[in-house]
């Protein structure tokens, strides 16, 4: 199997053995070639088409009532109007009252209906005043808080026409109870914005010692917090002093380590230098030893060789002697001995 390259191999030594320059044969290189597919065959039932996109719905265009207010709206801010204009009539008939125009008595709308000056007899005239005022604060009053901007539903434009007309009615009945002969109020008035003063100034009072109260623990919030200023000030002194006491500490501490520092450096530079001292000394000892053990080496070398002489002269001698022994002639005769026993037997 392997012989075509061995053989190649012991050809290619030989020719660099003689120097002669050898081709180097190169092998084929492989050809690819395209793979040998097979057609595929025609499908007997066609894909399917692609499924058609949906369509979506027309949208359906925004109501114009969103854009448009209400028609309920309108009506309720008309009713409101209405309301509002009904009490300022109102109003208006009952300051025409006070002031005692009989043409406006004449005309003074309540429930629908319209009161002649036969049914209305004109005030005294000192209940005049005190109605006057009665009627303008507590309608203006009202004036002044129904003019607040306040989105109204159906119910709440209802209940306030109501109100309005409710109010109108009592006015009305308290009215003819002052012309029907009721008590003068103006005492009953005068105590009692007396005493609305005294609960006034008692309650002035009380906002003043509020006040005070309040300044005074303003104050003592301020001495207290300069207080611990203070002591917070006093206490970073002693924070600092303590800290300057632990610097001095910590430096001369440093400066005690690197004194100490420097005392090793010098001890283990000392030793250093007593190691090669030492050193020196073990090389010459090491090299007294060496010389004093070759001196005996060789010494013993020498007695060695001495004895290894003498056994060679020794051999020597028994060799030449052996030497002339084996030179001398041997007797060849062989000397009878009388004396000796036989060995037979």
């Amino acid at each position: 199997r392997w012989q075509p390259k061995v053989q190649q191999l012991i050809e290619k030594l030989t020719d660099k053995l003689s120097n002669h320059t050898t081709t180097v044969k190169t092998s084929r290189v492989t050809q690819p070639k395209e793979f040998n597919l097979t057609v595929p065959k025609p499908r007997a039932i066609p894909p399917p088409s692609p499924a058609p996109l949906p369509v979506l719905p027309k949208r359906q265009p925004v109501p114009s009532s969103i854009y448009k207010p209400p028609k309920e709206r309108k009506k309720l801010e008309e009713i409101k109007t209405k309301n509002i204009q009904k009490s300022k009539v109102s109003i208006r008939s009952l300051t025409c009252v006070c002031k005692g125009d009989p043409f406006s008595l004449n005309t003074l709308p309540v429930q629908g209906t319209i009161l002649t000056g036969k049914e209305i007899d004109p005030f005294p005239p000192q209940y005049l005043e005190v109605v006057w005022e009665s009627v303008l604060t507590q309608y203006f009053e009202e004036l002044t808080i129904d003019n607040i901007p306040i989105k109204l539903n159906t119910a709440a434009i209802l209940r306030e026409g109501a109100l309005y007309q409710r109010k109108l009615e009592e006015e009305l009945r308290r009215i003819e109870n002052l012309q029907q002969g009721a008590g003068d109020p103006s005492e009953f008035l005068e105590w009692q914005k007396q005493m609305r003063g005294k609960d006034l100034e008692e309650h002035l009072a009380e906002i003043e010692c509020r006040r005070l109260q309040g300044k005074l623990s303003y104050e003592e919030a301020v001495l207290a917090h300069q207080n611990v200023i203070q002591e917070n000030k006093k206490k970073a002194d002693l924070l600092r002093e303590e800290k300057a006491d632990l610097m001095h500490l910590y430096a001369e501490k440093c400066l005690q380590e690197q004194k100490e520092m420097k005392e090793l450096v010098e001890q283990v530079m000392e030793g250093h230098k007593n190691v090669k001292q030492v050193k020196a000394k073990i090389q010459e000892y090491k090299q007294q030893i060496v010389q004093q053990v070759c001196e005996e080496s060789g010494e013993l070398l020498r007695q060695a060789l001495e004895e290894k002489e003498d056994k060679n002269r020794k051999r020597y001698e028994l060799i030449q002697q052996i030497r002339a022994i084996e030179s001398t002639p041997s007797i060849r005769h062989k000397f009878v001995d009388l004396t000796e026993v036989s060995s037979k037997g």
